[in-house]
C-alpha cells in the first residue's frame, strides 16, 4: 500500500464521553493521521469533565497530544447535557480519571485557528455541538478556506431524532453554532445518527470478540459504554452498544467506509421548539426551483452544500474498530 510521507493531520473537536473516548483511541492508534490537538466543548457533560475524559483517554494510549477546553455552554442557550445517556461522568461511573496529564492554557478557539495555519491540509472531526467551531468560523470566517474536510458527526437526515423526535443531540444543543458551521462553506461531510443503528450497533458477539482481545483498551472500551448500552435498548429496543462518534471516525479515517453519499443543502432550523436542531436536507433539490426559492429562502439562512453519508460498510467498520483496539 502506497503511503504519502506526511501524515494527515487531524483536529478533533469532542465532548467526550463514552462513544467520543472510543473514537479518540481509534485516532490515537491510526497509523494514517497525527492527532495535532483535542478540543472539548460543552455537550454530553460539562467542558471540564469532557477535558479530564480526553485527558485519561490521551493516558491510556500515551499520548501526549494537547487538550484545549473550550466553550462551556452553547452561543445563546444553557447547556443540556446527556448524563443519563453517558454517566455522571461521562464514562459510566466507573473512577476513571487521569493519572498526571491536565489541559492547555489556550482556549480551544484560539487552538482550532492556529492549527489551521500551521498544519496544510488540516482535516477536523466533530464528535459534539459546534460551538468551539463556530467561533473559530465568527472570529475568522477564512478559516473554512484552510481545512481540507470537516467530518461532523450529528444530524439526522432521514429520520427520527434521539433526543426529540425531529433531531439528533449535538446539534439540538447549540442548534445556532450548527447554522453558522453549515453556511461556512467548510467542506462538510455528514455522519447522521442513523448509521450507528441496526446492524452497525456491536452486539453480543462483537463484544465478545472486542473483551477478547485482552487489552486495556478494549476492555475500556466496552466497560466506559455500560450505562450507553442500557440507556440506548431503552431509547430503541436495540440491544448492543451504538457507537456513532467512532462510526465518524471510521469514515474519516478510511473514506471507503462510506458506500453511498450524496451532497445536499442542508439547513438547520433554530427557531421552532418542536423541531429545533432538524437537519432539513434538499435531497430532490426543490430550492433550485424558483416556485419554492421564496419560500426557502424566507428562512433567511445560507445553506452550503453538505456530503450525506447514506449508507456504511459495517463490516468494515467494526474491523476498524477492532483493530484500533488491539
Amino acid at each position: 500500500m502506497h503511503h504519502d510521507t506526511t501524515p494527515r493531520t487531524l483536529l478533533i473537536d469532542t465532548d467526550t464521553a463514552s462513544d467520543d473516548a472510543v473514537a479518540l483511541i481509534m485516532a490515537l492508534r491510526s497509523p494514517t493521521v497525527q492527532v495535532v490537538a483535542i478540543t472539548i466543548v460543552a455537550g454530553n457533560v460539562s467542558v471540564e469533565q469532557g477535558a479530564r475524559n480526553a485527558l485519561f483517554t490521551a493516558e491510556l494510549c500515551g499520548s501526549m497530544v494537547p487538550v484545549h477546553i473550550g466553550a462551556s455552554k452553547p452561543l445563546l442557550r444553557e447547556l443540556e447535557t446527556a448524563e443519563w445517556f453517558h454517566g455522571l461522568d461521562g464514562l459510566s461511573d466507573h473512577g476513571y480519571a487521569p493519572a498526571h496529564r491536565t489541559a492547555e492554557t489556550t482556549h480551544a478557539v484560539g487552538a482550532i485557528l492556529a492549527a489551521s495555519h500551521s498544519h496544510a491540509g488540516l482535516e477536523v472531526i466533530t464528535l459534539g455541538p459546534l460551538t468551539n467551531l463556530a467561533m473559530a468560523l465568527l472570529r475568522d470566517p477564512s478559516l473554512a478556506t484552510r481545512i481540507s474536510r470537516c467530518v461532523i458527526m450529528g444530524g439526522n437526515p432521514c429520520c427520527e431524532g434521539n433526543v426529540t423526535p425531529a433531531a439528533e443531540f449535538n446539534i439540538w444543543v447549540d442548534p445556532e453554532a450548527a447554522r453558522i458551521v453549515f453556511a461556512s462553506g467548510l467542506p462538510i461531510q455528514m455522519i447522521g445518527w442513523q448509521l450507528s443503528r441496526d446492524e452497525a450497533v456491536l452486539d453480543a458477539k462483537d463484544i465478545a470478540r472486542v473483551l477478547a482481545l485482552g487489552t486495556p483498551l478494549a476492555e475500556f472500551a466496552i466497560r466506559c459504554n455500560s450505562t450507553a448500552a442500557s440507556a440506548f435498548e431503552t431509547q430503541t429496543g436495540e440491544q448492543g452498544i451504538s457507537l456513532p462518534d467512532p462510526i465518524a471516525m471510521a469514515v474519516l479515517l478510511e473514506p471507503a467506509l462510506s458506500l453511498e453519499a450524496s451532497s445536499h443543502h442542508v439547513q438547520i432550523e433554530v427557531v421552532s421548539s418542536l423541531t429545533r436542531g432538524m437537519t432539513v436536507v434538499d435531497r430532490l433539490n426543490v430550492t433550485s426551483d424558483q416556485r419554492n426559492a421564496s419560500v426557502w429562502a424566507s428562512n433567511n439562512q445560507a445553506a452550503s452544500k453538505v456530503e450525506i453519508c447514506w449508507k456504511l460498510d459495517v463490516a468494515g467498520w467494526k474491523a476498524l474498530l477492532e483493530r484500533s483496539l488491539q
